[in-house]
């Protein structure tokens, strides 16, 4: 399939303030200030994660896109006053405030915005059904794309893959054994989130894990779906014929000390 054919695949790691960075990803004594522009010049996508336990400033989001590349992104993850409570049907003021804190500021540089659910919330249709229903689609002119992080295993449904899929919603494709494995695309992009780099390995991920993880988002991005992971549903009829998508993969937690060289290393297998 020609370039032209095939969604962007972007690859990064979760926010770019961490210790443990200095002196491993970062160069020693490269000022602080300077680490975004680093980290966006070596990773094509970053995951904000700050969003989650509090607002940040419009201006913020604007030096954020200042400081990146043309063609760099930023994944936004939505606060955590709205995803863990009991009843989700009422997060509307939260999921509110958030939309309009400022996030639209990133302009093209905006990509999916990230709800994840609590570890305890198990899958409720109506409950889900009127969450969903909050999530707006445009703001200030500037489309929004949503993607879900399903924590609890009742999510492995396919009323829920339904739900998501009639909102051209996206459902985060997790790898960690903690959590339940939901590969099938329900969106025009796909979400992935690996949470299980080892320090022992100089990649975060053995180089087979990163090939393999490289093929998947590779075939994702053609409009494809791989088979060797635990899907939900069958594999779709006709699945060769799919349009293309986006892809976001994302080195998140596990040994986070490692995550920018997987990321990197992915980066370098997909060329």
């Amino acid at each position: 399939m020609s370039a032209a054919a095939k969604g962007r695949i972007r690859v990064g790691i979760g926010g770019w303030t961490f210790e443990p960075w200095r002196g491993t990803f970062y160069p020693k004594g490269l000022a602080q200030s300077k680490e975004l522009p680093y980290a966006a010049s070596h990773v094509t996508a970053i995951e904000i994660n700050a969003t989650y336990y509090g607002s940040q400033k419009p201006e913020s989001f604007r030096r954020w896109a200042q400081e990146t590349p043309e063609d760099f992104v930023f994944s936004v993850k939505g606060p955590r006053f709205a995803t863990n409570r009991k009843v989700l049907a009422e997060a509307g003021p939260s999921i509110e405030r958030f939309v309009e804190s400022g996030v639209t500021e990133l302009g093209s540089k905006l990509g999916p915005l990230l709800w994840q659910l609590a570890g305890t919330k198990r899958f409720d249709p109506d409950d889900m059904k009127a969450f969903l229903d909050l999530l707006p689609e445009r703001h200030n002119g500037v489309a929004l794309r949503h993607v879900i992080e399903a924590r609890h295993m009742t999510f492995r449904d396919p009323d829920f893959l339904a739900m998501l899929r009639a909102r051209n919603i996206a459902a985060v494709c997790i790898d960690d054994i903690d959590y339940p494995m939901l590969p099938d695309a329900t969106a025009d992009f796909v979400y992935v989130r690996l949470e299980r780099s080892q320090e022992s390995e100089e990649t975060g991920y053995a180089e087979a894990d990163i090939d393999a993880w490289a093929k998947r988002a590779a075939l994702w991005a053609e409009g494809h779906e791989p088979d060797d992971l635990s899907r939900v549903s069958p594999l779709p009829v006709g699945k060769d014929a799919g349009k293309p998508r986006d892809v976001f993969v994302y080195f998140i937690s596990g040994a986070k000390v490692r995550n920018p060289a997987a990321a990197m290393a992915m980066i370098e297998r997909l060329g």
